[in-house]
């Protein structure tokens, strides 16, 4: 029969197994700039919000440089419709006027960044919330009218919609030197001043660029990039999503984001993933254990 002290030490040796397991990560990665896309179920549901202030304070602890771009769409949607402001979308953006616009700064720029802010610091971590004004950091420009999806003869202009023309990293790397982790708001701005609301997996995939980060990674509401047979693909290379997109497998929401993270491993960044964010400690067990629980997409 076994006794309570075996127990307890198979224990202690199952946990010092795990730590030996993170080890040759937590050496690959140190030093190492991770961006991170922050959204969906993880920045709603309590105790994944938790999980995931917890995974970056402890990547920051072991010389990890994280770097967090945050969506906040439904929160953007709830305010507009607290002010009696109908939301409106064209081809999966927000069509963005003044008023709009306003609530976008409100709610991104302000609540939604700060609350990420304040839970990065109730866990013990150091970090400042920053958006596109803040030191030139999100140049962009207006994205440009398109045709309407069932009225191709009627174009849509989508308002205060942008695309990244330019990251400037400097402020970043004067957050990191300061011990800090940055927590970025997906709002640029262009050349006449205005801010310009912009997809937050456009904005991770422009930032990694720019600072030629090790990896990108997005979380998401979804287990990863699924099969044929809806079973997860482990690992996908540039040439593996361009076919599986023209075969029609790989389809909807999941093409933009694909394609956020394809570019960013054609510019530079070593790796992507899009990981299943409604797992609590996704980052941690997709960066240093050898499971992971995500879609690699590779060169």
């Amino acid at each position: 029969m076994t006794s309570t002290k075996e127990v307890q030490l198979a224990s202690w040796v199952k946990k010092a197994k795990t730590l030996l397991e993170a080890l040759p990560y937590l050496q690959r990665f140190n030093g190492k700039r991770i961006v991170i896309k922050y959204g969906g179920s993880a920045m709603v549901n309590a105790a994944i919000k938790e999980s995931f202030a917890r995974d970056i304070v402890m990547m920051h602890c072991v010389g990890v440089k994280p770097v967090i771009v945050h969506g906040g769409g439904p929160m953007i949607g709830e305010v507009l419709k607290q002010m009696g402001i109908v939301s409106r979308f064209h081809r999966g953006l927000r069509i963005t006027d003044a008023p709009t616009m306003d609530v976008v700064e409100m709610v991104l720029g302000g609540k939604v960044n700060q609350d990420i802010v304040g839970l990065i610091e109730q866990h013990g971590g150091r970090a400042i919330g920053l958006a596109g004004k803040d030191g030139h950091l999100i140049e962009a420009k207006r994205v440009a009218p398109s045709p309407h999806e069932s009225e191709p003869e009627e174009w849509v202009d989508l308002g205060h919609v942008g695309e990244v023309v330019r990251i400037d990293p400097k402020v970043i790397f004067t957050i990191e030197a300061g011990g800090f982790i940055p927590i970025i708001a997906p709002i640029g701005v262009n050349e006449a001043g205005e801010s310009l609301n912009i997809n937050a997996d456009l904005v991770a995939s422009a930032v990694a660029t720019a600072l030629g980060a090790e990896k990108l990674v997005l979380l998401t509401d979804v287990e990863g990039v699924l099969d044929a047979g809806k079973t997860l693909i482990s690992s996908l290379s540039l040439a593996d999503i361009e076919s599986l997109i023209k075969t029609g497998v790989i389809a909807g929401g999941m093409i933009p984001k694909l394609q956020c993270c394809a570019e960013a491993v054609k510019n530079g960044v070593s790796r992507a993933h899009i990981i299943d964010g409604r797992v609590e400690h996704a980052i941690l067990l997709e960066m240093f254990t050898d499971r992971g629980v995500g879609t690699l997409i590779r060169e």
